[in-house]
């Protein structure tokens, strides 16, 4: 479907790796529009914590897909893939070029690619969910890294539902739950082009912890007391966000501030580590080393060009 569109491109990559900057650099060049393929930025009022760009900081370029769920809704992939892709299609109909932006691979894969997504079981969820309660979410997830190792780096341990999720479906199907990943020849935007950005590791952690700061002087606990006033802890999915997830524990008297703010950090940067390890299995992106964004940007068009 997409012969004679305009063009769709792809930036992804670990968190804190400046996606955002380079998407809109992008579609300012482009005039395109952007679509948000982050997971917790589809939630309403979760700006702080998952780095949601500012009005002022999307540079007067339309960006779809924020702020679309309430935080006591438990968003799906398959809710995802359905929402986004009409987006896409809706844009490149009418001319408009797009540029997907984020670190969700799962999602970025479901746009791109023919995922299956297998039925729900009621008595297999409620089981898994019983023994998740009981044997915590570190047990669960190490399950989950035996019967899977894939899903388990692309699902971190703190969001117990999709690791049920994972679970469920591995019972249900007899097969791993990334059996459900397509074969590169299953893509449904076959002219879709992913750049990723890299960063060394070192200097990637120092700037995780920097953010986490920043996020932390910019009001992220009081952001938190807000959404859990409006129904966080109503659902499972936002409220498993880093930062989100530590600040309510530390409502909880689990632990101190300074403990959440530390914990915040180190689940980030393991979680980085899980970015890249998902996206380094996906030979169609085209990787960009650490650069300023103009350079970034440079590169990106070079390799564009007609």
């Amino acid at each position: 479907m997409s012969k004679n569109l305009p063009p769709l491109y792809v930036i992804c990559g670990a968190t804190a790796t400046g996606k955002s900057d380079v998407a809109v650099a992008l579609a300012q060049h482009l005039d395109a529009e952007i679509v948000n393929a982050d997971s917790m930025q589809l939630y309403r009022g979760m700006d702080i914590g998952t780095a949601k760009l500012s009005l002022e900081e999307r540079g007067g370029i339309p960006h779809h897909l924020l702020d679309v769920a309430d935080v006591s809704f438990d968003v799906t992939v398959a809710w995802y893939q359905e929402l986004a892709r009409a987006k896409i299609d809706e844009l490149r109909a009418v001319g408009n070029p797009v540029v997907v932006v984020g670190g969700t691979g799962f999602y970025i894969k479901a746009i791109l690619d023919d995922l299956n997504f297998p039925d729900t079981d009621p008595d297999v969820r409620a089981r898994l969910t019983d023994e998740a309660e009981a044997a915590g979410n570190d047990a669960m997830h190490a399950r989950l890294a035996a019967l899977d190792p894939a899903a388990a780096l692309a699902i971190p341990k703190e969001n117990v539902r999709r690791v049920i999720r994972a679970l469920e479906v591995i019972e249900i199907t007899g097969q791993p739950f990334t059996a459900n990943l397509p074969r590169q020849d299953s893509t449904r935007y076959p002219d879709a082009k992913q750049f990723g950005l890299v960063m060394d590791r070192t200097t990637l952690d120092v700037r995780i912890d920097n953010r986490v700061e920043k996020m932390w002087q910019a009001g992220l606990v009081d952001e938190v007391e807000e959404l859990i006033n409006q129904g966080l802890l109503d659902g499972k999915t936002a409220q498993a966000a880093l930062g989100y997830a530590q600040i309510i524990r530390m409502k909880h008297g689990l632990m101190s501030e300074a403990e959440a703010k530390e914990d915040t950090a180190r689940a980030t940067r393991q979680y980085a580590r899980r970015q890249e390890t998902w996206f380094s299995r996906d030979a169609r992106i085209q990787w960009l080393a650490p650069a300023t964004t103009a350079e970034r940007l440079e590169r990106i068009l070079i390799t564009i060009k007609p």
